[in-house]
């Protein structure tokens, strides 16, 4: 699951003990283990071995430039959705050959950065995409690669902010209108499009939409073939499921056991995206307790993190895993359940000082007692949690920590006020 252990009664990520984190960087901090992300980046590679793809981590779940130059240094190419992501990348050293570039809103400006860049293959979302894909790159003399992002309309049973794959969303082309799009668009001299596409949310904790996309997809590419068109791309996206709690999602070798055998043969370059998979449950938030009050029968802890370092429980409902970095006498180390509950446990709402309602890591939770300067380590933020922090309230964005065997590492530093009004000065 990861590289995230109490000994002796210590939370360690790897071989260094948490509490020196925040003794040498403060609260609250991101911190990483490079063990985490290299053992689950290689889970998938191995997994899918027999396709032989190309494994483009998605930089919008983790965009850290040291991280990114890590995974690409184990052999990731990389999937990105905008043009500062595309920065990133550059940054990262990855081989532009391997990096796609998403999104329904790519911006002129965009395109023709990554045209420039010399990308992969662009996954196209619309006609007027593509029709605009094909001016700037005619603009630029040179040919580009594009796949067409389909809807196979699967069902995920994931949040439906989080659901991507049905037809009525704003991300890529319904499969029924593909082969038209493909009658006009299939033999454009400046853009070959020569894939399909597709991501069909985020997570998915089946394999079975998985297997049913593909297999639409596949009849899809017979039926193109038949028509003439060279179809040799099918990327299948990612949003596979991890472990918010223990034990509680498939592993990589899980789906592969599924999905290698409907592609082998097909004679197609195989892409998968994942993100959240790899960089889930490297991370976690460590946090520090302010304050602790009761109102309206309810037991409150109030922490330094908040929405603006981890909004998903407020966006998506998601939950995380809560619990002390240190276990008093005669505790022992947690299991990984929201349910669980330690002995003389206290039911409270973990909640950050931001002004909402919303602002809030956990609720009901059964936590042992705790007391201001406590620290509180919140589990599986290593996705969709720094990448997707705020200022709002004019808080400063939270440090970053990598942590490899027992050295640690500063690859973000802490915002200061200074960061937050240079933007505004001398205007």
């Amino acid at each position: 699951m990861d590289h995230f252990e109490y000994r002796g009664g210590k939370l360690h990520c790897e071989d260094v003990d948490v509490a020196d984190v925040a003794a040498e960087y403060g609260t609250p901090v991101y911190i990483y283990s490079t063990a985490t992300l290299l053992h689950h980046c290689r889970a998938i590679a191995d997994a899918f071995a027999p396709l032989d793809p190309l494994v483009c981590f998605s930089v919008k779940s983790l965009s850290n430039v040291h991280i990114l130059r890590l995974l690409v240094e184990a052999g990731a190419g990389l999937d990105v959705v905008s043009g500062g992501e595309l920065a990133r990348a550059k940054v990262a050293g990855v081989n532009m050959s391997k990096v796609v570039f998403a999104g329904v809103g790519k911006t002129d400006t965009e395109i023709t950065a990554a045209i420039e860049a010399g990308i992969g293959m662009f996954n196209v979302e619309s006609a007027a995409e593509f029709e605009n894909l094909s001016l700037l790159s005619a603009r630029a003399g040179t040919k580009v690669r594009a796949a067409l992002r389909i809807n196979p309309d699967v069902e995920t049973n994931t949040h439906r902010y989080l659901s991507t794959g049905k037809k009525a969303t704003k991300f890529g082309v319904d499969i029924d209108r593909a082969e038209d799009f493909f009658a006009a668009h299939g033999r454009d001299e400046h853009v070959a499009l020569d894939g399909l596409h597709f991501h069909i949310g985020s997570p998915v904790f089946s394999c079975e939409p998985y297997t049913e996309a593909i297999s639409r997809s596949l009849t899809l590419i017979d039926s193109l073939r038949s028509d003439g068109f060279e179809i040799s791309i099918l990327d299948i996206g990612g949003g596979f499921a991890v472990d918010y709690e223990q034990d509680e999602s498939p592993l990589a070798a899980d789906y592969a056991r599924r999905i290698v055998p409907l592609l082998e043969d097909k004679g197609l370059e195989v892409l998968l995206e994942p993100g959240r998979q790899i960089a889930c449950n490297a991370g976690l938030i460590l946090c520090e307790v302010l304050y602790t009050k009761r109102a309206g029968g309810k037991d409150f802890v109030i922490v330094d993190a908040a929405m603006t370092e981890l909004i998903r429980p407020a966006l998506y409902g998601a939950e995380h895993f809560v619990h002390p970095a240190s276990l008093a006498a005669g505790y022992e180390p947690p299991p990984r359940r929201m349910d669980y509950a330690p002995p003389g446990a206290v039911k409270v709402d973990v909640v950050g000082g931001v002004c909402e309602s919303a602002d809030f890591l956990c609720k009901d939770r059964l936590l042992p007692p705790l007391a201001r300067g406590d620290l509180l380590a919140v589990f599986s933020a290593g996705a969709y949690a720094q990448t997707m922090s705020s200022q709002y309230n004019s808080r400063c964005r939270a440090p970053e920590v990598l942590i490899s065997g027992g050295q640690m590492s500063l690859i973000r530093r802490r915002e200061t006020h200074d960061d937050l009004l240079r933007p505004e000065r001398d205007l």
